[in-house]
């Protein structure tokens, strides 16, 4: 591991808005668990997570444009969540937290009724068959989400992968959920999406779009 890892992954662990439980933990019901809002946040704003938020460029962007919501980014790569929890501490952007664990376990960290929406930017399309489980759109995923979202909690998929942007509309369809938006060119037919939204780019799509690739986008909810 390079020094300026090590030097990331050592203040990461003084960040106050950053919850670690570390890499080898038993997987239980973690003291947050329901009380976010209370213990972390200190206030009663609906919760939305950013899940595989990566160097938090999305969550940093929506807690800016939507201060009346508290927003947690989620990923298990410490070295790019340092740019996002430093960026908000920097910036004292105090609705935003960053929580570093694996996206299976979201389950030990939210309790019922505990997140009001949930994003998935750009996610790792896991093409290899044995993989398809680990779509963060999955029916394994979207029973550990229904879990800890509220009734009618949007869940906001946006990618540049066609393959998962399919997937996830035939997951929708067999499991009779409810779709409100789908578009396979988010910048060309937003529909209804606010501008502010569409205005917040990751590193990723900004390259994507130089390229003049397309953005598909889908909001559903699972009840």
């Amino acid at each position: 591991m390079s020094k300026n890892k090590h030097r990331k992954f050592a203040e990461l662990n003084t960040f106050p808005n950053v919850i670690q439980p570390g890499y080898r933990y038993p997987v239980n019901d973690h003291p947050l668990k329901g009380n976010w809002n209370k213990k972390f946040f200190c206030n009663n704003n609906p919760i939305i997570l950013e899940i595989g938020c990566g160097k938090g460029e999305y969550t940093i962007g929506l807690a800016k444009a939507y201060p009346q919501y508290n927003f947690v980014g989620i990923d298990i790569k410490g070295n790019r969540m340092w740019s996002g929890a430093k960026t908000a501490l920097e910036n004292a952007i105090s609705n935003v937290g960053f929580l570093r664990i694996q996206a299976e376990h979201l389950y030990c960290f939210f309790g019922e009724n505990e997140v009001a929406g949930i994003w998935i930017t750009f996610p790792d399309p896991q093409p290899n068959k044995p993989r398809i489980k680990k779509r963060l759109t999955s029916p394994r995923f979207l029973d550990i989400y229904q879990g800890f979202t509220t009734q009618g909690a949007p869940i906001h998929l946006k990618t540049d992968n066609y393959n998962i942007f399919e997937y996830t509309l035939g997951v929708i369809k067999k499991r009779e959920l409810n779709l409100h938006m789908a578009t396979r060119d988010l910048y060309g037919n937003p529909g209804d999406i606010d501008p502010i939204v569409l205005s917040i780019q990751t590193y990723y799509e900004n390259m994507f779009l130089d390229k003049g690739e397309k953005i598909c986008f889908i909001r559903f909810s699972i009840n």
